[in-house]
């Protein structure tokens, strides 16, 4: 009788010591911007390097997270890549104001801490998402402005380019299509979301705005709680899309509220923000998002949204438009 209860014993001790070894699940899920975009009108060649960056971002966030980093570290480093690449309206490839600037905003955020950071009109920092993360990290406040947002990202040390570095053909050509018009490109930003190894939720957005801008305009993309969101208890949010009215709605803090106090789960709350919400009103957009279980979505009224994730076991998925493009998402209980 001693002898099996001291086996029994040994075996719970070495069950406790094998299961702190287990590595936790992580999940990664990015977007590219959402629009009225559709396969006849993006030749096949730039689709695959559209979705060559995209890999490279959900990479670059895997490896961060199996190298012992957090949410927000891979939150922070997945949107770096796709504000280096001159395919996405962010960093490098930010599109042009009415008066032919970039003007860049950023935000991210700790669903551990509700801890957050973002800088807005910003037009020399190479990387906008990591002055975001310095604001939250290294100042008391949440978001800073223009000239004050680039001194204090020079004091922190990061990087500031000459203006001439966000120039890209692409982006001025299509500023000169639409001064002739006279409109306004409304989408296109990206973003990142992460349940980390701890089961911590992060956030992250970043984007050049609309091309053809007035009059210091900003959008929801560094606004907490608008453009960004992320919180333990219910999820991380970013968004992407018509930011006037995302900014009307909260919508990325009201999809965490819709699953806080009516008990909605994440799909479900992203649906009724994103359908039965915004596109009555011709709110066009979209969000990725992640619950606390690891639960995803990636929900658009547009015709299509950039957009793919990627979770510990393995699995990796991308996407460029319509939803038949996209396998089925299982659901975690």
């Amino acid at each position: 009788m001693i002898r099996s209860c001291i086996l029994f014993f040994i075996v719970i001790a070495l069950s406790s010591c094998f299961s702190d070894q287990v590595k936790e699940d992580y999940v990664i899920v990015i977007h590219g911007g959402a629009g009225n975009v559709s396969p006849e009108y993006i030749r096949e060649e730039l689709q695959n390097q559209y979705i060559d960056a995209l890999g490279m971002a959900l990479d670059r966030g895997k490896q961060v997270l199996e190298n012992g980093g957090s949410g927000i570290d891979a939150v922070e480093q997945v949107i770096r890549v796709m504000e280096d690449s001159p395919l996405f309206n962010a960093g490098k490839g930010a599109v042009f104001t009415h008066e032919g600037k970039n003007e860049m905003d950023a935000s991210i955020m700790d669903g551990l801490t509700l801890n957050a950071g973002a800088v807005a009109s910003v037009g020399d920092i190479k990387n906008p998402i990591s002055a975001a993360r310095m604001v939250m990290d290294n100042s008391e406040h949440v978001m800073l402005f223009g000239g004050g947002a680039s001194r204090f990202a020079r004091e922190q040390g990061l990087e500031i380019v000459d203006s001439s570095y966000f120039y890209t053909e692409r982006r001025w050509k299509s500023l000169q299509r639409i001064l002739e018009r006279d409109s306004v490109e409304k989408y296109s930003t990206v973003g990142c979301v992460v349940m980390d190894t701890e089961g911590n939720l992060a956030a992250g957005t970043s984007t050049g705005g609309m091309t053809n801008k007035k009059f210091g305009r900003v959008g929801d993309s560094p606004i907490i709680g608008a453009g960004t969101y992320a919180n333990n208890r219910t999820c991380a949010i970013s968004a992407t899309g018509h930011g006037e009215y995302f900014i009307r709605y909260t919508v990325a803090h009201d999809i965490s509220t819709l699953m806080e106090y009516k008990g909605l789960s994440l799909e479900k709350a992203a649906h009724t923000v994103i359908h039965e919400k915004l596109n009555p009103l011709d709110g066009k957009g979209g969000v990725i998002g992640i619950d606390s279980k690891g639960n995803i979505v990636m929900e658009f009224n547009t015709t299509g949204m950039f957009r793919g994730y990627v979770t510990a076991s393995g699995k990796k998925e991308i996407a460029l438009f319509g939803k038949e493009d996209e396998q089925p998402i299982r659901q975690r209980q």
